[in-house]
């Protein structure tokens, strides 16, 4: 992802796994009281600073955490199979977190995450304070108890490599979630019980979709074909006829495809994904794709062949090469971001 578009997943999505995840933590276990003080402080002065001061120190407490990962991925580049799990793990983590919101059973509520004992200590201690710096110590040590697409902002900036777009990507996310986590907290007090539960529930249902997506995103970057789009192929094959990976092998003519089997193969990366997203090569053939980054930022640089255990990092404006030897037998071969978002196929025949 580009920062923008990390902004806006903060904005659209962040703000409610966020929500749902630290504020309920908040104020079901280690700040109640601090919590409630910040809602009454809040009334009766008639402004916001004591949610503006956990806001601000969230913000600069995730932006040195951003710098911090991406120094960490300079040193070293996590495998795909790491990828793959991080991924459901993180997927995993949103829905136990969404069936404990919707209070499906008691055994969910393990997957709210329970800070070190040390923070509550020093919280319980900071919430008798009067002045600000109680809200202040809240926001900062929510990194402490990350939602699920905070964790998985944590990867992106962990990928990234670099301390200062780590740190960009970071401060875009937590920026992007402030609003909807201000005006909620703001209104917290006035809000009526029953359009609290409501809200919780639509937020709970969001996550839930969001998990699904992660998860076959996760699938695609596997490699795998049981994903959404092979789902939905195989029905369109079944109910409406159209089979396009029948249409390939039987004509060798697929609009948008480089149908003719050829060892090599130039393939251009963009801000929209890979192009072309389907290319043939012969069984049997040592494979070289001359990888052409056009403006592609975030996970598309990050070309992946999981099947053959191959990825390369494209920078914008920068020429790549990726070579490997073609399967023996005919048969499709995914080819993926780092977050599976953007994909395409290649047609061993």
């Amino acid at each position: 992802m580009n920062l923008f578009a990390v902004f806006a997943t903060g904005l659209f999505t962040g703000g409610l796994t966020c929500l749902a995840v630290q504020g309920g933590l908040l104020a079901a276990t280690i700040a109640q009281r601090a919590e409630e003080k910040l809602k009454n402080d809040a009334e009766k002065s008639g402004h916001a600073l004591p949610i503006l001061s956990f806001l601000t120190t969230k913000l600069i407490a995730y932006t040195i955490l951003g710098a911090f990962l991406g120094l960490l991925g300079s040193f070293f580049q996590l495998s795909i199979t790491t990828q793959v799990i991080l991924q459901i793990a993180v997927s995993i983590f949103m829905i136990g977190t969404a069936l404990n919101i919707l209070d499906v059973h008691p055994i969910f509520r393990y997957f709210i995450i329970q800070p070190p004992k040390f923070v509550r200590r020093m919280v319980r201690n900071q919430s008798k304070s009067g002045d600000l710096f109680a809200p202040a110590i809240l926001g900062a040590f929510t990194i402490f108890i990350p939602c699920g697409t905070t964790q998985a902002m944590m990867a992106l900036a962990i990928a990234s490599g670099s301390p200062l777009l780590g740190a960009a990507i970071m401060f875009a996310f937590i920026v992007g979630t402030s609003p909807l986590f201000f005006i909620l907290s703001y209104l917290a007090g006035k809000l009526s019980e029953v359009f609290q539960k409501t809200f919780m529930r639509f937020a709970a249902f969001a996550i839930l979709l969001l998990a699904v997506f992660n998860i076959n995103a996760a699938l695609i970057l596997s490699g795998s074909t049981m994903t959404l789009d092979r789902f939905v192929s195989k029905l369109s094959c079944s109910f409406i006829i159209i089979c396009e990976g029948s249409k390939l092998y039987a004509a060798g003519n697929v609009k948008g495809s480089q149908t003719i089997p050829s060892a090599e193969h130039t393939i251009y990366i963009s801000s929209s994904g890979y192009s072309p997203q389907s290319i043939s090569v012969p069984t049997s053939s040592k494979v070289t794709l001359k990888l052409v980054n056009q403006g592609g930022a975030g996970c598309v640089q990050a070309f992946t062949i999981p099947k053959m255990n191959v990825q390369k990092i494209v920078r914008e404006g920068r020429t790549e090469l990726v070579q490997f030897q073609a399967p023996d037998n005919p048969q499709d071969i995914r080819f993926t971001c780092s977050m599976g978002m953007y994909s395409g196929i290649i047609h061993v025949i």
